[in-house]
């Protein structure tokens, strides 16, 4: 299975699947400046805040966490649902290193018979397959007559949680 050196983005905008399509790609150390976040001293716990919550304890580098190199990782806007149970949602914005060698369970950007789509890989006895995050999507199984290029794997995504649409869509359902 071959892993595209890095370079330029794959063009297009298509999936083998209408559940989720590639909508952006943009160069991850052209959008993330080098400018430090302050990081508290504290962990913050998601239930009563602590009052010791004033205190910083330096600068937190999001290239070093990360793992941005500017030669091989860019930043993807997704569209669709198939990998929710991912927890990648519409609209999230991944980040895919193009550097690093694609292993099984990896979530990915593949591109099969030259559509793009973000599955997790799986190789095993029973052969290659792309995993849907959503028992609403069918697994697909790489035929051998079929073409893979793992395009890159994905190594964080960002949420924006300030307004979803699929909060809203649920909110809606009930």
């Amino acid at each position: 299975m071959p892993v595209v050196p890095p370079g330029e983005p794959p063009l297009g905008d298509s999936s083998p699947e209408p559940g989720l399509r590639v909508v952006a790609v943009a160069r991850a150390a052209d959008l993330l400046p080098l400018a430090a976040i302050p990081v508290a001293l504290c962990r913050v716990p998601a239930g009563f805040p602590s009052p010791a919550a004033d205190y910083l304890d330096g600068q937190l580098d999001l290239h070093e966490l990360l793992g941005v190199d500017a030669a091989s990782c860019y930043f993807v806007r997704v569209e669709g649902e198939s990998m929710t149970g991912e927890r990648i949602l519409d609209g999230d914005i991944v980040l895919v290193n193009r550097a690093l060698e694609p292993q099984s369970g990896n979530v990915v950007i593949a591109c099969l018979d030259g559509e793009l789509t973000l599955k997790r890989l799986v190789k095993d006895r029973r052969g290659v397959r792309l995993l849907a995050g959503n028992p609403d999507y069918a697994p697909i199984v790489v035929g051998e007559e079929q073409e893979l290029v793992v395009w890159g794997v994905v190594t964080f995504s960002i949420h924006d949680h300030r307004m979803r649409k699929a909060v809203t869509r649920v909110a809606r359902a009930a």
